[in-house]
């Protein structure tokens, strides 16, 4: 019987400042794609909400190619993967001050360092959602909506009078599990005990996530919208899952800046 073939993994709570809190993902940079079944098998095997796969980029427009798998497909955006991505590559090389990725679907993402060695700056695409009637997702989210707006790149904005309502929510999973739709549930955060000014949830039952604990790309929809409700340009925001994250959000044209810490929480081998 042949040896095992060790594939680096580490682990990283993203957006977060101590373990236990923030977005877990799995990092495992290799030397060439292997194929998608192999892929998606490890990412099931993982069973993280997301598992990042890196290869040196051959062009001259980013330094490693990225993509990211579910338990139970691919997607076309990751946000807090690709902030552990920059974390694990940023930390094996402390001479650098910005990783850049290029991806199949979102087109080119940068993460930079911010102040100390835990902090980063990422730059995702803003998704301005429109206004659009969304009936059967209000109801199977549930709570008292204020409006519903839709991103044709299957996100869905459900928005409140106040965190409270937010925090409450029970949805309907099995009545959104159809389709890869990320639904996201957000308010105000007047008086909420995070001091932010943006609360938000989001689930994404048809990818084999329940509730996302602390979802990036959510932030690519919430920070188009919020920095126009709110008429400034950045915000502090919480989401307010059970293990919880703070990210700062800036809309900078047609990008979103969203700052956070990492924490790593395990480093190994895969063995294939």
């Amino acid at each position: 019987m042949s040896a095992a073939r060790r594939l680096p993994i580490t682990q990283v709570d993203a957006f977060a400042d101590r373990a236990f809190t923030g977005n877990p993902a799995a990092v495992m940079p290799l030397e060439e794609w292997l194929d998608d079944a192999t892929l998606q098998a490890i990412a099931a095997e993982n069973n993280l909400a997301e598992t990042a796969f890196l290869v040196p980029d051959e062009s001259d427009e980013a330094d490693y190619e990225l993509r990211w798998f579910t338990p139970t497909l691919e997607v076309a955006l990751c946000g807090h993967a690709t902030l552990a991505s920059g974390h694990v590559l940023l930390s094996a090389a402390q001479w650098r001050s910005e990783m850049r990725f290029r991806t199949r679907k979102a087109g080119i993402l940068q993460v930079r360092r911010d102040g100390d060695d835990e902090g980063y700056r990422m730059k995702l695409p803003a998704y301005r959602a429109e206004a659009k009637p969304l009936s059967e997702i209000a109801r199977a989210m549930g709570g008292d909506v204020v409006e519903t707006l839709w991103h044709e790149g299957g996100y869905a904005l459900i928005v409140y009078h106040g965190a409270e309502e937010v925090r409450a929510l029970a949805p309907d999973l099995a009545a959104l599990s159809e389709g890869d739709v990320l639904y996201i549930a957000t308010a105000p955060g007047a008086d909420d005990p995070s001091g932010a000014d943006v609360v938000s949830r989001a689930f994404a039952p048809g990818a084999g996530i329940p509730e996302d604990p602390v979802t990036g790309s959510a932030h690519s929809v919430l920070t188009p919208y919020w920095t126009t409700r709110l008429g400034r340009d950045a915000f502090a925001a919480y989401q307010a899952s059970a293990r919880g994250g703070h990210l700062g959000c800036r809309l900078d044209g047609d990008m979103v800046e969203l700052t956070g810490t990492c924490v790593t929480t395990l480093v190994g081998d895969f063995l294939l």
